[in-house]
């Protein structure tokens, strides 16, 4: 009867240690970490791209606050992004998959929103 149990309890700990689907504590599920990535990058890019050519501006300083926006933004504090991206690093399918996501999602939104070509009439 002891082996039973004992041999229960192993096969419920190896399914539970094998399932993939589980995120550690504290680290933001894909859905979530896409949001706030995007967010993140679209404020990284202004910061580096536009500000960093305003002399009247500290670039560093400014995407530093926009960071600070996103987080606020997004409710995530700045330990649980930067925990959630290091995990995603060291998992690189899951960051594959987040950042194909993204891609596709950020495709549609742009093809939505591109005026259609005006067919020119060849008569």
């Amino acid at each position: 009867m002891r082996f039973l149990g004992a041999s229960l309890l192993t096969l419920v700990l190896l399914l539970n240690a094998c399932s993939g689907d589980k995120l550690p504590k504290g680290v933001l599920p894909p859905e979530q970490m896409q949001s706030v990535f995007w967010d993140y990058l679209k404020a990284d890019v202004y910061a580096n791209e536009f500000l960093s050519a305003d002399t009247s501006k500290n670039a560093t300083l400014e995407n530093a606050r926009l960071q600070l926006e996103v987080f606020k933004k997004h409710r995530v504090s700045k330990e649980t992004f930067y925990k959630s991206y290091q995990y995603y690093l060291k998992h690189e399918s899951l960051m594959k998959d987040m950042v194909d996501t993204m891609v596709v999602r950020q495709q549609k939104i742009y093809d939505s929103t591109r005026p259609a070509p005006v067919k020119m009439d060849s008569n």
